[in-house]
């Protein structure tokens, strides 16, 4: 992949060659058969973020058309397939029009696509976006609030099994680093303002130790929760979900209360 398509020094430019090569391909794919059709290719997440593992983690990509009409998305199928199936490469796919008018619902992956994203082509449609402070609050509640009923049906699922109920953590604690480096931001801590602004290292193991500090949860089992004891590590994520849920209603009534 050449120097114009990935910035030197992204992230996404220390990628295994062989991703880096798969995405230049389908990068090359998409602009031949979309031409002027393609609005923007970018990649997010934890391949943009930098934490990034070979052999589990996925690079997510975000394909934004003109126009999102039967023709071009069966004509860009085979392309994406092929890249999710070689290289766990998994796309988005949205069109340019509406991304500003579903900033409200997507308030916290747009927030987090702004912060940290390498663009392969086009032009960035998520730089100008203005998001909503109460958006912000109310996805980053209901992100909370899922985690916290899916994880205790979890429990019920696991029937006492503790590697079913260490898997369930393992995923819950991945899951939920996006809400919590929001409620961060919008409580104004680790220098993000809750604005979208480059809030430095926002990668899982500093956001967790972030949250600890700030809601007072002995968060170490969850940051070694692959070999702490599996009681020690659900109950540190019981009550870290338990203290933010209720942080965040705090945040409500102090709203409430402007």
């Amino acid at each position: 992949m050449n120097e114009g398509t990935i910035a030197r020094g992204s992230a996404v430019s220390r990628l295994p060659a062989p991703v880096q090569a798969r995405l230049a391909e389908l990068k090359e794919s998409l602009e031949r058969t979309l031409g002027d059709g393609l609005a923007c290719l970018l990649v997010y997440g934890s391949a943009a973020r930098g934490g990034y593992r070979d052999g589990q983690s996925d690079v997510d990509l975000m394909v934004v058309l003109r126009e999102a009409t039967r023709e071009r998305l069966d004509a860009i199928a085979n392309a994406l397939r092929l890249a999710r199936y070689a290289a766990r490469i998994e796309a988005m796919i949205l069109t340019a029009a509406e991304i500003p008018r579903a900033a409200d619902v997507f308030p916290l992956l747009y927030d987090d696509i702004r912060r940290c994203h390498v663009l392969l082509s086009g032009h960035d449609p998520f730089s100008a976006l203005v998001i909503d402070g109460k958006n912000r609050r109310l996805r980053v509640e209901q992100e909370l609030r899922e985690a916290q009923i899916r994880l205790r049906r979890m429990v019920v699922d696991g029937v006492g099994s503790d590697e079913a109920l260490r898997g369930a953590v393992l995923r819950k604690v991945k899951q939920i680093r996006g809400p919590l480096h929001a409620l961060l931001g919008l409580r104004g801590i680790n220098g993000n303002d809750g604005g979208g602004g480059d809030a430095g290292d926002d990668g899982l193991a500093t956001v967790l130790a972030g949250a600890g500090e700030y809601l007072g949860v002995d968060v170490a089992p969850l940051q070694r929760a692959h070999e702490a004891p599996v009681a020690a590590a659900y109950e540190a994520l019981a009550a870290l979900l338990a203290r933010a849920i209720e942080d965040v209603d705090r945040l409500e009534h102090e709203e409430a209360a402007r």
